[in-house]
């Protein structure tokens, strides 16, 4: 019989435990937690206004005991800015995937679900996933005009496809198993059996998909804000200071150096999370 794994309270506990055994995930754990809250607190944590010039020296400026990440070509001070951009990241990442979760879910589910349905959702599909997820994103981008809600939307909208897929698969999966025919077979109606017995199985795929979107959307947004479709200036992002810098990378490296490697890392850590709470979630590592 094929075994389903749900996650309640003790299973919880036990995945937590397999996270914590696991060293990449532990330090991809801690730099995500980190990088939360640096962006969360960044007006407390930024020690000047992300906007605000330094007028007192020539721009832009190497490290320093005043600045230590240096200033900008307009005298703005990186670490500030930094923190605002890292603060971006974080919400578009995190809000892009939840739209992807709140729009693919329902209908993969209805997909796996419903035979007769399923053939125009996969259609769709298929449709935009002939499209490479970052030209997707651009093209909406480009049609919706830049914005903090247009990164959000563009990279949501281009990750649901993905959602759609992963979620059909699981629920076509545990579609045939015999706990859900035993269901029917007691009178359930179908959206009891989606609800109670199909979308609780699947959580676990679609968390995993969700972790593994998290960093494409904080690279999304990078590449959008680069390309002038995300966020406006001065609003800070991490994409707008590579684009800015472009020009001074002879004069102030430091000025492409530090937004880059922010953005490397959080995404590295962000795929070792994941990769660890795939591991964790891995019914054939129980014990």
């Amino acid at each position: 019989m094929t075994e389903v794994l749900v996650i309640n309270p003790p299973m919880r506990r036990r995945v937590l435990r397999r996270v914590l055994r696991n060293p990449l995930a532990v330090v991809g754990l801690g730099v995500v937690l980190v990088a939360v809250a640096a962006a969360v607190f960044a007006p407390l944590i930024a020690p000047f206004a992300y906007d605000a010039p330094d007028f007192t020296a020539p721009s832009p400026q190497a490290p320093s005991l005043a600045h230590w990440l240096g200033t900008d070509e307009l005298g703005r001070d990186q670490l500030s800015r930094v923190l605002y951009g890292l603060r971006v990241s974080v919400i578009v990442g995190a809000l892009a995937v939840v739209l992807s979760v709140l729009i693919g879910v329902p209908f993969g589910l209805l997909a796996g679900f419903y035979g007769w349905l399923d053939p125009i959702v996969s259609r769709f599909t298929d449709l935009l996933l002939a499209f490479p997820f970052l030209i997707l994103a651009v093209g909406l981008a480009a049609i919706l005009g830049p914005s903090l809600l247009t990164a959000v939307v563009a990279i949501g909208v281009a990750q649901i496809p993905g959602m759609i897929r992963v979620t059909r698969g699981e629920t076509l999966r545990l579609r045939g198993l015999d706990y859900v025919g035993a269901a029917f077979a007691n009178g359930a109606g179908d959206f009891t059996v989606l609800r109670r017995h199909i979308l609780p199985n699947a959580v676990n795929a679609i968390l995993v998909q969700a972790t593994v979107y998290v960093p494409m959307a904080v690279i999304g947004e990078a590449v959008l804000s680069f390309l002038g479709l995300g966020v406006r200036p001065p609003t800070p992002s991490l994409g707008v200071m590579l684009a800015n810098a472009q020009q001074f990378y002879h004069d102030g490296p430091w000025m492409a150096v530090f937004p880059g490697l922010v953005i490397v890392v959080l995404t590295l850590a962000l795929n070792l999370l994941g990769d660890g709470l795939r591991d964790a979630l891995d019914p054939k590592e129980r014990r």
